[in-house]
């Protein structure tokens, strides 16, 4: 009886949900991800290899490269987008992602076409040098 009562109990344990962190909204995202770092000019074009280190927040941005500059793209019709697609860049007649191409996306478990983002221009944001003291 006593071996029951405690598969009971650890079945209890293992199947009630485990507290979650609460889920930041896709506002709160792009403001972690551009914490610390200065807003520079806008500009038109960016290299394509950044497409390697991108990421989508949900209804909201696109975030290319890492490191100390990130590029921030938030598309005119951003509220197409969604983290689980797959950004197919076409590039038009240069080596350069600019802001005149087009980003098809693609559902990442069907794999068809669900639409495209016209690309605004590209938000460098540069993490801030830290201040020394001596």
């Amino acid at each position: 009886m006593t071996k029951t009562i405690l598969f009971l109990a650890a079945a209890a344990l293992l199947a009630a949900p485990a507290q979650a962190a609460p889920r930041l909204t896709p506002e709160q995202q792009l403001a972690k991800a551009i914490e610390g770092r200065v807003a520079g000019k806008p500009v038109s074009c960016i290299d394509p290899r950044l497409n390697a280190n991108s990421r989508v927040i949900d209804r909201t941005a696109i975030i290319y490269g890492s490191g100390r500059t990130i590029y921030v793209q938030q598309p005119a019709n951003a509220s197409a987008l969604r983290s689980d697609d797959i950004l197919l860049t076409e590039l038009v007649g240069t080596t350069q992602l600019c802001n005149i191409d087009m980003v098809r996306l693609i559902d990442r478990n069907g794999f068809w076409f669900r639409g495209f983002v016209n690309l605004n221009p590209f938000v460098p944001y540069t993490r801030a040098e830290a201040t020394h003291r001596e």
